[in-house]
């Protein structure tokens, strides 16, 4: 079972990225799965730091491409875009555009952004920022190649809480859902020229990152809107399947993943559930195969290691938990009180848990027993933004900096 789901896995999304890579939101196949390498086969007593650049605020998780990092941040009324050397942190380029942005009042604390993580395909860097601007780089040298506000398409330009959905590339089409509130569009534009290919445009955006899944030798989007879980046909834009989902205060921010020809879907206060799609005679068909309300997830992702579902839920103030991907049965879970969210990571036989209080948990990929074999000071700010691994380089933004940590031996 354990070979089943994780060669599945990497199937629903080959060919997205290069191995070793971090191109794009939670990694190589935007499931939080590393290839690492050189790490410790016992942990040290301290990390080492590399490097560490001071470079503005927001979420946005760095992304890495044949040893360079690209991230996107927050200065004054700027979202600057920056290219660094990962072996050095020297900074190669650096570019910024006005982007002014008033933050709802109970979204303080998370500041103005931006959210989303950029994506590179081939020479090319796409970023999101957070009040709906959309632009194209060169990634040698940071020159815009083209960019789209959204002005006048929809009534609002950004989401309640700002844009936090990571652009996904299939195919040369960069695929973002824009718009605001009750008002949006699920769009695919051609990487090349930024000219749109298709439209959705029949509800608001979430705050969730679609990914792919291959039902039937044929490929589907599974994204979220503000009220429902859909499956997209990328090419032509065609909903395949949509599913009612809806949280309290609209906080659809779960990334879904993909177990075998099951996605795992979870939501604010909501119970995780695993829907199997599959399709025949040209017609896709959506099963609910379990639910568990004991592990419902509010902005944490959850990972697949070992044949089982890693991850954390909001329960009991930050509860991390292990479960059988076949029967949504709990193997383990703590005692809680570990964090308001945490980004994890699959590197080999262990799961990084960075919390967003800046603490970094080595857990052993262990389906019977909760097994904590390191436990780190990461930062003394915030790191709300997920983490990337490379090699052995980890890399981590906090609220105002990029630092990366050398976990090999």
């Amino acid at each position: 079972m354990r070979n089943v789901f994780g060669l599945l896995a990497v199937v629903a999304v080959a060919g997205m990225a290069e191995a070793a890579d971090w191109p794009q939101w939670r990694g190589p196949a935007r499931d939080g799965v590393a290839q690492a390498s050189g790490l410790p086969t016992k942990w040290p007593a301290k990390l080492k730091l590399a490097w560490r650049k001071k470079v503005g605020e927001g979420h946005s998780s760095p992304v890495v491409r044949a040893e360079r990092v690209y991230l996107m941040s927050r200065q004054g009324g700027q979202e600057v875009v920056r290219g660094f050397e990962l072996g050095s942190g020297r900074e190669l380029w650096k570019s910024d555009y006005k982007a002014e942005y008033k933050i709802q009042s109970v979204a303080r604390d998370h500041g103005r952004g931006p959210k989303a993580t950029p994506v590179i395909t081939g020479q090319r860097l796409v970023t999101f920022g957070i009040s709906g601007i959309l632009s194209c780089w060169e990634s040698a040298t940071g020159r815009r190649v083209w960019s789209h506000d959204f002005a006048g398409q929809h009534r609002e330009t950004a989401p309640l809480y700002g844009h936090a959905a990571s652009p996904i590339v299939v195919d040369g089409k960069v695929i973002v859902h824009v718009g605001g509130h009750d008002d949006g569009a699920l769009t695919a534009l051609d990487v090349a020229s930024g000219k749109t290919v298709w439209r959705w445009a029949e509800d608001g955006p979430a705050y969730a990152s679609p990914v792919l899944l291959t039902v039937d030798g044929k490929r589907q989007l599974v994204a979220q809107s503000q009220k429902f879980h859909l499956g997209v046909d990328p090419v032509s834009g065609k909903v395949l399947w949509r599913v009612p989902f809806t949280t309290q205060f609209d906080q659809n921010s779960v990334t879904p993943l993909v177990a075998g020809g099951r996605v795992i879907l979870a939501g604010y206060d909501q119970p995780t559930v695993a829907l199997e799609v599959t399709a025949r005679g040209g017609r896709v068909r959506t099963d609910r195969k379990w639910k568990n309300r004991g592990i419902a997830m509010y902005m944490s992702s959850p990972v697949l290691a070992g044949g089982r579902l890693f991850g954390m839920t909001h329960r009991r103030r930050g509860q991390l938990f292990c479960v059988d991907p076949t029967s949504g049965k709990v193997t383990w879970a703590t005692q809680g009180r570990l964090a308001e969210n945490a980004a994890l990571i699959v590197a080999g036989d262990v799961v990084l848990v960075q919390t967003s209080d800046g603490e970094l948990l080595v857990v052993a990929v262990d389906t019977t027993s909760y097994r904590e074999l390191a436990r780190y000071r990461l930062s003394e700010t915030a790191t709300w933004a997920h983490p990337a691994l490379v090699g052995s380089k980890l890399l981590v933004k906090d609220r105002e900096h990029l630092l990366v940590f050398d976990l090999s031996e």
